[in-house]
């Protein structure tokens, strides 16, 4: 294995578009790289991997050198809670590695996720809740007002869960769902919400994660 293996590749060519500013640049440095390997591919498999998987998995992880890991879905069920808790409460977390949870915008399945994470040092807090028309119309029967309502409650259980444990360190993820169907210009709104509450800053920024929704 190459040490450094961006040495196998170019730089993507530059596309002039002066009034732009992203595509004429170049990627300099290596971005962050978070492994949903414990989630996304558990959910998919015909036979889910039981804590003691998922414990393996999670050790492979951190020697491939990932310092942030999905680790699950905890308000899922027991088992995604105890393997969550299990791992903070063995001290099995390296300190340098975050751990990230999912949890969809509702209270009592955030406050779950929190209670998992209880006594980690670093965890990141995944929020997502589903923005586009069909799902409005067909799903929930609401109307934009009260979805991005679902988004802005959602990000106020965030922050006031984080202020009662502040020995950990908290970073925050917002996913509008469905955001590949959705409105450009009603995601954009609900993000800005969601930044509105967590207020995010350079030294705190927050992440913004955008789904192509199959």
């Amino acid at each position: 294995m190459l040490r450094d293996p961006s040495t196998k590749y170019r730089p993507f060519p530059t596309i002039d578009l002066p009034n732009r500013q992203w595509p004429s640049r170049t990627i300099t440095h290596p971005p962050r790289w978070l492994s949903t390997d414990l989630r996304d591919g558990n959910q998919a498999l015909i036979d889910p991997m039981d804590a003691e998987k998922k414990t393996r998995l999670f050790d492979m992880l951190v020697r491939v050198g990932l310092k942030e890991i999905e680790v699950g879905f905890p308000s899922a069920g027991a088992t995604e809670f105890d393997f969550i808790a299990g791992l903070v409460r063995n001290d099995h977390i390296p300190d340098d590695v975050a751990i990230q949870v999912l949890t969809q915008s509702r209270r009592d399945l955030i406050e779950t996720s929190f209670a998992s994470l209880d006594g980690a040092r670093s965890a990141i807090v995944h929020l997502y809740n589903a923005v586009s028309p069909a799902w409005r119309r067909i799903v929930f029967g609401m109307t934009r007002d009260e979805v991005r309502e679902i988004a802005i409650a959602g990000a106020k259980v965030l922050r006031d869960e984080a202020a009662k444990r502040p020995n950990t360190h908290w970073q925050f993820e917002y996913s509008p769902e469905t955001f590949s169907t959705a409105e450009l210009d009603f995601s954009v709104e609900v993000c800005a919400a969601v930044m509105d509450i967590l207020r995010p800053t350079p030294d705190a920024p927050i992440i913004l994660n955008l789904p192509a929704t199959v």
